[in-house]
């Protein structure tokens, strides 16, 4: 381990003069009566110049341009997409497990911070991936779904695996999924073989730690043959609700499988019920516990050109001036979440009670990037993107998209999955959705245009919803209304309904 990132000042929540202590008081009670999805820390705007060092490259892979690779690629994507699907589940982990004993157990190779929750999983984890990397530590890191390719689901050291590498860890494997295949009443799934193959990567690297995050629920999720050193648990909010429950404490349950002993698990702001579940779980395998309003939160926010300006509150003290190049509140407190997981990592808050090295701090953030999360795509018009599905996600879109662009006009185009509660997503952007272009992706899971569409006159009212069943006739119906009168020139478009709605419009718009 580095011996850069502890620095020599105390960062206890003991110090300080009395008005710092009242002032965070403040923060805590604010923090812990929030609505997690809706509030935001009231800030002014103010312009910041670049603090992100040297233009980070598109974290979203193209396809091969070898043809040879390109071809052995859609071999291995073949084979992956003949095996279950990630919708159809067997809440089992014998298959995930026989596959890892075999291997000789390469999850245990390297220690892991493992991540579920709702919403923000993914941006959580590249956070804390940047964190990791910039105190020298090489990651690995394993998210799910994939934006446009399937080797982003599996990083080292910050970018996407080689296609190279992909298939050769694919092949290597191969042999060894095939034996738990013929033992098995099920052959191993799509997702459970891509599990396999990132902990197979990781330890082949080797990586210094791996940041995990889960495909689905918790307990028995692929992904849970790991255990966490930390623990987190983002924003958990109903979805998947016909497989993980239908009260925020239905679904904590399951998700609060990922706590495991000794272990330090980092809670985001959480609905009562769900917070009261993964408690309990923590007092059950002796686990400890930072709980975000509590013992880490945001302090201070400020909208700022490209992103945001935070004041975070960490384990072992504040981390003021940090520059996060992603938009809205909820971004903020997935930072703080990330933060408040690389202190645990590294033993602030219970072995040390001092500080992360504030300037590499402040890099890491500055280098952080979120593929399909308010992703400005386009200008004039501006197009952005962002993947939310279910309705908290798109409650903190629509508050983002408002308060980072302020849009004079902003046109909505959204395919959504069938298996969604996609009349709650609706109604999170009816507010702000001056219009809307129903549309459809190519997935197999893709609600069909008109049936969306029904739902969504009843949201909007007929005169606000135009439909276009393939997503680029939407998104030129979409940039056209937007373009179409002087007055709106200062109209936007936002893409979203799900991480394949924006994957394929991302390849649309020429983002490869």
């Amino acid at each position: 381990m580095s011996e850069r990132p502890l620095n020599d000042e105390t960062g206890d929540h003991e110090s300080g003069n009395s008005g710092e202590a009242g002032e965070f008081a403040e923060i805590v009670e604010a923090e812990t009566n929030r609505d997690p999805d809706l509030a935001v820390i009231e800030a002014g705007s103010r312009t910041l110049r670049a603090m992100s060092g040297p233009p980070q490259g598109d974290a979203v892979p193209a396809r091969p341009e070898d043809p040879e690779v390109d071809r052995a690629l859609r071999e291995v994507e073949a084979e992956l997409a003949g095996r279950w699907g990630e919708t159809k589940l067997d809440p089992s982990l014998s298959r995930i497990e026989m596959l890892m004993d075999i291997l000789g157990q390469p999850q245990r190779a390297y220690p892991s911070i493992h991540i579920t929750g709702t919403n923000g999983k993914t941006s959580t984890a590249r956070m804390i991936e940047a964190l990791l990397a910039a105190f020298d530590l090489r990651t690995g890191r394993y998210t799910s779904p994939h934006v446009q390719s399937v080797t982003e689901r599996i990083s080292l050291d910050g970018a996407p695996i080689a296609a190279e590498r992909f298939i050769e860890t694919y092949r290597d494997i191969q042999p060894y999924i095939q034996m738990v295949d013929e033992r098995e009443e099920h052959r191993l799934s799509f997702f459970e073989v891509l599990t396999g193959m990132a902990y197979a990567a990781f330890a082949d690297a080797p990586v210094d730690v791996a940041v995990v995050e889960v495909g689905m629920g918790g307990s028995w999720d692929a992904t849970n043959v790991v255990d966490g050193t930390v623990a987190v648990v983002t924003p958990i909010a109903l979805d998947h609700t016909d497989r993980l429950g239908t009260t925020p404490g239905e679904i904590a349950r399951e998700k609060g499988g990922i706590i495991k002993p000794d272990a330090t698990v980092v809670l985001a702001q959480q609905p009562v019920d769900a917070a009261q579940v993964l408690l309990k779980r923590a007092v059950e395998v002796d686990a400890t516990v930072a709980r975000e309003g509590m013992e880490f939160g945001v302090t201070g926010r400020e909208v700022a050109v490209g992103g945001q300006l935070l004041t975070l509150r960490g384990l072992g003290g504040d981390y003021p001036e940090v520059f996060l190049p992603l938009y809205g509140a909820h971004q903020a407190h997935n930072a703080a979440v990330a933060l408040a997981a690389v202190e645990a990592f590294f033993g602030i808050g219970s072995e040390h009670a001092r500080t992360l090295d504030l300037d590499t701090v402040r890099r890491a953030f500055a280098s952080v990037t979120s593929p399909g999360r308010l992703e400005v795509v386009r200008r004039s018009p501006t197009v952005v993107l962002d993947a939310a599905h279910n309705p908290a996600g798109a409650r903190a879109a629509a508050e983002a998209v408002g308060e980072a662009f302020g849009f004079s006009r902003l046109i909505g185009v959204v395919a959504a999955s069938a298996d969604k509660d996609v009349r709650g997503l609706l109604e999170a952007f009816e507010p702000v959705f001056a219009e809307v272009v129903i549309t459809c992706n190519s997935t197999q899971r893709a609600m069909d245009a008109d049936e969306l569409a029904a739902i969504a006159v009843e949201v909007f009212g007929a005169e606000r919803v135009q439909v276009e069943p393939r997503l680029d006739d939407a998104l030129e119906a979409a940039i056209t209304l937007a373009e179409e009168e002087d007055e709106y020139a200062g109209a936007g478009v936002l893409v979203t309904g799900s991480v394949m709605t924006v994957g394929e419009a991302r390849l649309l718009l020429g983002r490869k």
